[in-house]
């Protein structure tokens, strides 16, 4: 059974803000229309500065963008751009979303989730966009349609977790974070030497003879 978000306390707002925020840095759009939809079919009570998701207008433009992404998150290159693009969205929607949580009751706690949710979701669209781009180095395209399905799922997942069970989430969550902050560090040195071999950054050896 769902939890009515008017009887939750500080902790399973927190939750829901923070899944909000994490999972804007991978599927903004899929997290707009999931969220309003869930609203508007009365899933969710949504909280008051949530409850644009839910009107009409938003849910058909939510819905059309999810397509559009759904298509262009699995096509190599093609992705990459996209989150490039999206580099100057997700994360001030993931801030926005996550703000809108206690939009309606306390303008202190709006500011310190918008900063806590547009960190998370920096932090998880960086290890997305980091791992895709490392995936499209490779000819296959098989590796970012698994990838892109995998995450497909996961948002859902993460939004479903932090309602339902808000005490399972926090820890997951730091694992995320942690995985998130690894896959940054060891894919940025990974692509930064294919870049570095692309430009002949590699030093040349020299010839045979040029010591004599």
């Amino acid at each position: 059974m769902v939890p009515q978000l008017s009887a939750m306390d500080l902790g399973q707002l927190a939750a829901l803000a923070a899944a909000l925020g994490w999972a804007s840095g991978l599927r903004l759009y899929a997290v707009v229309f999931i969220t309003g939809a869930a609203g508007y079919l009365g899933w969710i009570p949504l909280p008051e500065g949530l409850k644009l998701l839910q009107h009409p207008v938003v849910l058909i433009a939510s819905f059309a963008m999810f397509v559009v992404e759904f298509v262009a998150d699995k096509v190599p290159g093609l992705d990459s751009l996209w989150d490039t693009v999206h580099t100057f969205i997700r994360i001030p929607a993931g801030a926005a979303l996550a703000a809108g949580v206690f939009g309606g009751d306390s303008t202190a706690w709006a500011l310190v989730a918008a900063l806590a949710g547009g960190t998370l979701a920096a932090t998880s669209h960086a290890a997305k966009t980091t791992t895709r781009a490392a995936a499209n180095t490779s000819p296959e395209p098989f590796s970012n349609i698994a990838l892109s399905l995998a995450g497909d799922a996961f948002v859902p997942a993460v939004l479903w977790l932090a309602v339902e069970h808000p005490v399972w989430f926090w820890p997951v969550l730091a694992v995320l974070v942690l995985l998130s902050l690894v896959l940054v560090f060891v894919l940025f040195r990974f692509l930064r030497g294919i870049v570095r071999r692309l430009r002949g950054g590699a030093p040349t050896p020299p010839a045979a003879g040029a010591a004599a």
